[in-house]
């Protein structure tokens, strides 16, 4: 009799441990979160030569986009510098280019 009456309850608690593993295991997923096997090892994403590459690419990619990102910067600086600064010293300025320039 004690069996009938517990044995509901055992099998909803492993119904809800198993729901909410499955649950954390699909999140973990979606977000790109890395899963461990029981001993530790890899099993999703694997790391293979295919995903180092890819890796490296968008470590190069990322540097390249970073260096671009200075000079537009840089450029954004001078545009904003010639539109706040007054005429009067705006003029001044590129005579003395002008005059190194020669």
């Amino acid at each position: 009799m004690f069996v009938q009456g517990i044995f509901p309850l055992i099998a909803i608690i492993v119904s809800v441990a198993v729901a909410g593993w499955v649950v954390t295991t699909w999140l973990r997923i979606k977000n790109g979160y890395p899963l461990d096997g029981a001993w530790g090892q890899a099993i999703y994403p694997k790391n293979n030569d295919e995903a180092v590459e890819r890796i490296r690419l968008l470590s190069q990619e990322n540097a390249q986009l970073r260096a671009e990102l200075g000079s537009v910067k840089d450029r954004l600086a001078n545009v904003e510098r010639i539109v706040t600064d007054s005429a009067v010293s705006l003029d001044r300025e590129i005579e003395q280019l002008r005059g190194k320039s020669n």
